[in-house]
């Protein structure tokens, strides 16, 4: 198989140099036929042959040769060691001029569209692809097909092409969106199997856009576009694909504070709220997902939180506790954390609530799900910290809930860290003698003496986790604990830290172990 490929190559490279159209056809052929049974042998031999150069000369728009030369490029651009070589060269460029040349001639129009499925998915591959017009040819050529398998050919370039911040807007002003959205229009109360895969793409692909943030500022166009008016009308249809692709959209969006803002204004909250409501009994995990997703991200601006709360987000949000999927935990958890940030009566009022504090503690034993674990711990320490109550306080000791604090604290993430401390700081502060039994099961205070012993432990942490000792010497078994370890020595050395607070806080700390010793 090796050798006839090596005497096709040849022979096709002398055909190339002679310029006889006839026999370069038959030898393309024949090279078309060998590579139907090539394998990665077949590849390390067309790069030794230095057949790649002829084949971009034979690419020439006016060469008769283009179709099948074409077709032999996406046959070999399958091959990964040839994909860099053929980019390397410089093919896309060549491909996307014919593509605009040729855009009638169905054969090659096919073939280059194999060829840039086939080189789009490389990274390098993109940059080139950006300083070409593809975009425009490609949604030319797309609003000129009828047949669903031409449509899907040309949505399998632009998913991957679609993936890079450049093009997508470029497929924005190319007027890519337009055609996706009449796309959405005649499939979506279709039944056929080439409807249902055409919606899904299309609207995927809408989603897609918006993630880079010129591609949404340009089609979010200050909450007045038309693209985002019609995606907004996707939110409550009956079809579960609109619906995810619109909440999803929203999420998408709402990636600014301006556009959250100007959102929950126009009160597109309750078009969620809708939409979750329809998803609470064996919904659709998907959809319940990005509605989530879309509420945790217009929580996020300070004015928008009351007025989701006064739009009755927390209590919708609570009727998704019972789900077993960690997605849905995950989202839920951020949002209502989102939600009471600086928010005291809400976190008051959550942080009282025994159903949700008993799932939380549940969800920080959630080993498998280490991000829902996260979430259940940071919206533990929240209510805690936003609250400053003591009936949440004996919630959150009730349920016990003040273990999974104590191993937050030790975290690899100062963010969390630093919360932990907080809120243990605010329990020992406003009662200390219902936790102490927690606190010492927990080894609270060997943790401290370890966070502040340690080098390498923030300003912040070695700041709070002093002002957690001074309030612990109130617990007489904590005390003891304390009294049993060498803090004296450890926060002695403190007082020469670089940092003045820690400094500062490290002189006080040791007046009061002195005193109370």
């Amino acid at each position: 198989m090796a050798d006839s490929l090596c005497e096709t190559l040849q022979k096709l490279k002398l055909t190339a140099a002679e310029g006889g159209v006839d026999n370069l056809e038959r030898d393309l052929d024949g090279l078309l036929k060998a590579l139907a049974h090539s394998n990665a042998e077949a590849s390390e031999k067309i790069q030794e042959s230095g057949i790649l150069k002829v084949f971009l000369d034979l690419l020439a728009p006016q060469s008769s040769c283009a179709p099948k030369v074409a077709n032999i490029i996406a046959e070999i651009a399958k091959n990964d060691i040839l994909q860099a070589q053929l980019i390397g060269m410089g093919v896309i460029p060549t491909l996307v001029k014919l593509l605009g040349i040729h855009s009638q001639n169905a054969a090659l129009t096919e073939m280059c569209l194999i060829a840039f499925g086939n080189l789009a998915e490389l990274e390098s591959s993109k940059e080139q692809f950006a300083s070409t017009n593809i975009a425009e040819e490609l949604v030319s050529l797309f609003k000129k097909q009828a047949e669903h398998e031409k449509k899907e050919m040309i949505f399998e370039v632009l998913a991957p092409l679609a993936e890079n911040d450049t093009i997508k807007l470029q497929l924005v002003d190319a007027g890519l969106v337009e055609c996706l959205l009449d796309v959405v229009r005649q499939t979506v109360d279709g039944d056929k199997d080439e409807d249902i895969a055409e919606l899904k793409t299309a609207s995927d692909l809408m989603v897609l856009l918006l993630l880079g943030d010129e591609s949404m500022q340009k089609l979010f166009d200050g909450g007045k576009g038309s693209v985002f008016q019609q995606v907004l009308s996707w939110v409550p249809s009956h079809n579960h694909q609109l619906q995810l692709a619109g909440a999803l959209a929203i999420a998408n969006f709402a990636r600014n504070d301006g556009n959250c803002i100007h959102m929950v204004d126009a009160g597109i909250v309750q078009l969620l709220l809708d939409l979750l409501d329809r998803h609470v009994e064996d919904g659709n995990v998907t959809v319940q997902h990005a509605a989530l997703s879309a509420l945790r991200n217009l929580a996020i601006p300070v004015v928008n939180k009351s007025k989701m709360l006064s739009a009755g987000v927390s209590d919708e949000v609570l009727k998704f506790l019972k789900s077993e999927m960690p997605p849905v935990q995950f989202k839920l958890l951020g949002t209502l954390r989102m939600l009471i940030d600086t928010q005291a009566d809400a976190a008051d009022q959550l942080g009282k609530n025994a159903k949700l504090v008993g799932r939380l503690v549940e969800w920080c034993e959630a080993k498998d799900h280490a991000g829902v674990m996260g979430e259940s711990n940071r919206l533990l320490s929240a209510l805690i910290r936003h609250s400053k109550s003591k009936d949440v306080i004996r919630t959150i000791i009730h349920a016990g809930g003040v273990k999974h604090l104590v191993t937050m604290a030790t975290s690899e993430h100062v963010i969390m860290q630093n919360e932990a401390l907080v809120a243990l700081g605010l329990i020992a502060a406003l009662d200390l003698g219902s936790a102490e039994k927690e606190l010492e099961g927990a080894s609270l205070v060997p943790i401290l003496h370890r966070l502040l012993s340690d080098d390498l432990s923030a300003p912040e942490i070695k700041y709070n986790s002093m002002i957690l000792i001074c309030a612990v010497m109130g617990s007489e078994p904590l005390h003891k604990e304390v009294q049993g370890l060498t803090f004296l020595d450890v926060i002695s050395k403190l007082r020469s830290h670089e940092n003045k607070t820690v400094a500062h806080q490290a002189s006080l700390t040791e007046q009061r172990l002195t005193v109370q010793s």
